[in-house]
Parts: structure tokens; sequence; C-alpha cells
């Protein structure tokens, strides 16, 4: 592994901490020693990064640093182009465009040798069904989910019984059949999962929900047993 690498591996592992961790344990996951730690962390303060912290308390990594120019390793743009592609071949047309846009502005700022890794990849995404809610559906859905704003939904269950539902929603789940929104029902003052391809009707409204949107997803994680992403 170059230096180069290492920094990165370095600043990336700092990002993922936002309270200050060893210089033991930042040296046993990056697989140096310590005195090469304390070099890598010497040579990112001098280009700007704020690395607060001393050995024997812990270091952390204040936010608003990049290494210039920006770099990934190729396992990670193949991610990124991997997700790219499902992204625009799974989702609404205005997420699919925003996916593509985001990857050719990474592109722009990419070395020529690893920006030309983003054309040549062959990893590929299996053909797929479209999304079954229209993308004007699915880009209010995800709007109301930003906004914490409530949505009134006629709904068809699988029984083909029609209600009328006013939900919280706060995450949209992406599978290859069907779109679900996870939301708090009102009406059945609880969570609950909504195909999009059932919502009849909605209307996005201006009342914020009262809980945070971060605190529903937790509670809906905990209740379900899934694991943090």
């Amino acid at each position: 592994m170059s230096r180069a690498e290492r920094l990165l591996d370095l600043v990336q592992l700092l990002r993922r901490h936002r309270r200050p961790v060893s210089g033991r344990a930042l040296a046993n996951e990056l697989g140096v020693s310590l005195r090469t730690l304390y070099r890598d962390i010497a040579v990112l303060q001098a280009q700007g990064a704020r690395i607060e912290g001393e050995a024997g308390v812990g270091y952390v990594l204040q936010p608003g640093f990049l290494l210039p120019p920006l770099m990934f390793s190729e396992e990670e743009i193949e991610a990124l182009v991997l997700g790219s592609r499902w992204v625009a071949g799974r989702t609404d047309g205005r997420l699919a465009a925003a996916a593509r846009n985001a990857l050719a502005k990474i592109a722009a700022v990419l070395p020529v040798e690893l920006r030309d890794g983003l054309d040549a990849s062959t990893l590929l995404i299996g053909p797929g069904e479209a999304a079954a809610a229209g993308d004007a559906e699915l880009a209010t859905i995800r709007q109301a989910i930003r906004s914490e704003r409530k949505l009134v939904i006629s709904y068809r269950d699988r029984d083909g019984a029609d209600s009328q539902r006013v939900i919280w929603p706060f995450a949209l789940g992406f599978f290859d059949r069907v779109r679900v929104v996870v939301a708090w029902c009102e009406r059945r003052e609880a969570i609950r999962h909504f195909r999009t391809d059932r919502i009849r009707a909605l209307t996005e409204t201006e009342t914020r929900y009262p809980r945070r949107r971060q605190a529903l997803y937790k509670a809906w994680r905990e209740a379900e047993n899934i694991a943090p992403q």
C-alpha cells in the first residue's frame, strides 16, 4: 500500500468515528505501527486536516477536510458505478438522473487513471421491472420523507379494500418487484408498510409530523431487528 493510499484510509477511518479513537486502535485497523500512525497524522495535519487529540488520549477528525485530489480505490469505484447503475434501472427518473449526475461530478475531479475506471467497469445490473409507482408519486414520497410531512393516501390492500390513510413516511424501500413506503399510520396508530403500486392517489400536506424521521426509523429498525447500515 502506498503512502497516499494509507493517508486516504486513515482519513476515511477517522470520518467513521464521531468520538476520539485511540492511536493503538487506528494503527491496528490500518495494519501499521504506532510510530507510522503518528507520522501520518502529522502529515495530514500539515496538509490542513483538523485532527484533534494526542497520543494516549485519542484522535478525532473535525468535518470539512478533503484530500486533494479526490481518491478512490478500484473497489470503491466499482461500488459507485454498480450502485449508480442499479439506481438508474430500479428507481424513478429523477433519482436515476441524480445518480448519473453525481457520478459525472465525481469523474470530473478524479485523476485520469481513476476516471478511466468509471467507464471501464464491467459490473452490470440485470434486467428488472420498472418502478411500480410513477415518477411523480415516488418523487412526492421522497420529498415528504425529507421534509417530514404527512401524506394523505388512498390505499387498496391485498384483499382489494380501499381506505383513506394519513401517514408519516420516513423510509422508502426499493425491491426488485415492488417499492414499499414505511410510515406511521394514524389510523392504525402503528408503523405500517405500504406498497406503492397499491397507492391509488396521494397528497403531500403542509403539516409536519410530530416525531423526527430518524426517531421513527430507529424505532422501526429495532422492532424489526434490523442491523444498522
